[in-house]
């Protein structure tokens, strides 16, 4: 049993389209709105496309700071978006700006992991 789920878990984080296709199709079939599906999935697969590249960039350049280093990016981040929309309005929306933080994390570690899984695959291609 134990088996079963790490070898899906192990799917998951290796590939983390897996989770947004399933998240979509799932959303779509349950609430009919394309753009709340759409939504839906990528809060959902960005969790799995952060551990992903974490991991990716650990193994690419034997390193152990890849989840730290996304974690603080993502913290700077919202120090500099909260700080303009502070100085612009006087306050802070905290629920609007995570919401965007984790959206642009989507993007970003989309972004990044197709870029360091091609690297890592031909690297496991040309080191026989």
């Amino acid at each position: 049993m134990w088996d079963i789920i790490k070898y899906i878990f192990s799917a998951i984080a290796t590939f983390p389209i897996l989770p947004f296709i399933i998240v979509f199709i799932g959303y779509e079939l349950y609430s009919k709105d394309r753009k709340r599906s759409i939504r839906m999935a990528m809060d959902v697969s960005t969790v799995f496309f952060i551990l992903s590249v974490g991991a990716l960039f650990n193994e690419l350049f034997n390193s152990g700071f890849g989840l730290y280093g996304i974690m603080l990016a993502m913290i700077i981040g919202a120090g500099l978006l909260g700080n303009a929309h502070y100085r612009k309005n006087g306050t802070i929306p905290w629920k609007r700006m995570l919401r965007v933080i984790w959206r642009v994390a989507f993007f970003v570690t989309a972004f990044l992991w197709l870029v360091l899984i091609t690297f890592v695959l031909l690297k496991l291609a040309f080191t026989v």
